[in-house]
């Protein structure tokens, strides 16, 4: 365990004994959004990927482990990090996963006219945004979780 652990100065702040009311919102809000995303096989590949690429570890296991109680492959999961890669993720997947990284890894100089245009491809402007909220709320589920580190 963390020195900081016991120290009451470095010591992280726990949003849902400090914030049960917001922690609540936030909990029922990604239940909204988990009714909305189009396919629970890609919410999962999409929020592992996210939480790879934030470097939450606790998220990792957690999705990682969802995901398999979901049907994934762990060969899929495996290969999930390098997805551009392998052959191992069809079209549809593809764009959803270019959109993560892409909304992941925020980059001013990002055109993501391309992006929308694959996803368009395959998904209804509702289940964009859906996808877009799901992805926006691993974010910050992500960085609420680190912040505990």
């Amino acid at each position: 365990m963390s020195s900081t652990a016991h120290d009451p100065v470095t010591a992280p702040v726990h949003l849902p004994e400090v914030l049960p009311d917001l922690m609540q919102a936030l909990v029922a809000t990604q239940g909204r959004i988990s009714r909305l995303t189009p396919d629970a096989g890609l919410h999962h590949l999409m929020v592992l990927r996210a939480s790879q690429i934030n470097g939450c570890a606790f998220c990792v296991k957690m999705h990682t482990r969802e995901a398999r109680e979901h049907g994934e492959t762990d060969t899929r999961l495996d290969r999930l990090v390098v997805w551009r890669h392998v052959e191992d993720f069809d079209v549809r997947e593809r764009a959803a996963l270019a959109w993560t990284e892409a909304l992941t890894r925020l980059d001013a100089q990002a055109d993501y006219a391309p992006l929308r245009t694959a996803l368009r491809a395959h998904f209804s402007d509702t289940e964009i945004a859906a996808l877009t909220a799901d992805i926006a709320m691993i974010n910050l589920w992500n960085r609420l979780q680190i912040a505990n580190h």
